[in-house]
């Protein structure tokens, strides 16, 4: 998967919500308001590196899929790549795992922060220790990273979930949004472009935006109780693959199955029984592989001196080949994979 554009998503991915805690291995570099030193675009990369992964919940397949990405990317420039985190995707979940890798002396730490303000000011004194963040998957407040890797441009995604579920019910009718945390930065702005996207199909209702908090059996519940309240309700949009599987698993036992349209951010392996049986239509996803992969590189760029998180700043990702850094530090792995039952058997994972 040579590129940034996710359309080779080979390999790895899964639930888009949190991961909960447990220690597995390191990572981190951030887009600071803090001046930073010059960059050397061709220093090596530091071997012996610390890089701790902190995603928004430990034991959540998605984060396992990203981080292990992230581990792989460690054994080819020689760091030591660990994952810790809370179990829970509470607002200050994060906050003292931040401070015992501060303590740790992690060269970086790479974060998809719960809420985007909740981990600044720790973010930010673990970066005047010359620890370099990078926040992942879900952003934090810009002041507390020097580089955020975003797995594609939220503008693309919310439009296109808008797009999919539009196509799937003919531009006609109620729909709904199940989402992951009221918090979570990366849905907050998705479900912004939904919105604004929607208002090209005058005869689509968004009727309400529920949230599963990224657990499964809440987000079974809040998918009965939108039917339930919207029996009337013509399609659903979950852009967590914690939600788009839960609410799958219960359409494909209601009498909604086939006529609620379900679309949304899941992954092939965890939805291809539900493409194949008529639940759903089509979804998309990027490689979570990937971003934890592209992170890695990223944070070992910043914490070797050939980054500091600058635009226009380039460095070179492995098999991915090379990124340049973008406006408010910004770092895009690449576009979304649509999956439907033409092509959902290419992929494995």
């Amino acid at each position: 998967m040579k590129t940034r554009a996710v359309a080779a998503l080979v390999g790895t991915a899964l639930l888009v919500s949190s991961c909960g805690g447990t220690t597995k291995g390191d990572a981190a570099p951030q887009q600071s308001s803090a001046p930073a030193a010059t960059a050397n675009p061709n220093a090596p990369l530091k071997q012996g590196l610390k890089i701790a992964f902190l995603p928004k919940q430990v034991n959540n397949p998605y984060f396992t899929i990203a981080d292990g990405g992230g581990a792989n990317a460690g054994k080819e420039f020689g760091a030591e790549v660990k994952e810790v985190g809370p179990s829970d995707a509470n607002a200050s979940s994060q906050v003292s795992y931040i401070n015992t890798l501060m303590q740790q002396r992690q060269d970086a730490i790479v974060i998809s922060a719960n809420d985007p303000n909740a981990v600044v000011p720790a973010l930010k004194q673990a970066m005047s220790a010359g620890i370099k963040v990078v926040s992942y998957d879900s952003d934090s407040g810009q002041d507390g990273r020097h580089l955020f890797v975003n797995q594609a441009s939220a503008e693309d995604l919310g439009r296109t979930e808008a797009q999919l579920i539009a196509e799937q019910i003919g531009g006609k009718g109620k729909i709904a949004i199940l989402s992951a945390t009221p918090n979570a930065t990366n849905q907050n702005t998705w479900i912004d472009f939904i919105k604004d996207e929607l208002k090209k199909y005058p005869d689509m209702e968004l009727v309400k935006v529920a949230y599963g908090n990224d657990d499964d059996q809440k987000s079974f519940t809040e998918t009965q109780g939108l039917l339930r309240s919207y029996p009337d309700l013509k399609g659903i949009i979950s852009p967590t693959t914690v939600g788009i599987a839960a609410a799958a698993r219960y359409l494909s036992n209601s009498p909604y199955k086939g006529r609620v349209k379900l679309t949304g951010l899941g992954t092939p392996n965890q939805l291809r029984k539900f493409v194949k049986d008529g639940t759903i239509d089509g979804f998309e996803l990027w490689n979570p592989g990937d971003l934890g992969y592209l992170a890695a590189y990223a944070a070992a760029a910043l914490a070797s001196g050939q980054i500091t998180g600058a635009e226009g700043e380039k460095f070179k990702a492995g098999k991915l080949g090379e990124y340049t850094v973008g406006a408010k530090g910004e770092v895009l792995l690449g576009k979304p994979t649509v999956f439907t039952k033409d092509n959902i058997d290419d992929f494995n994972f």
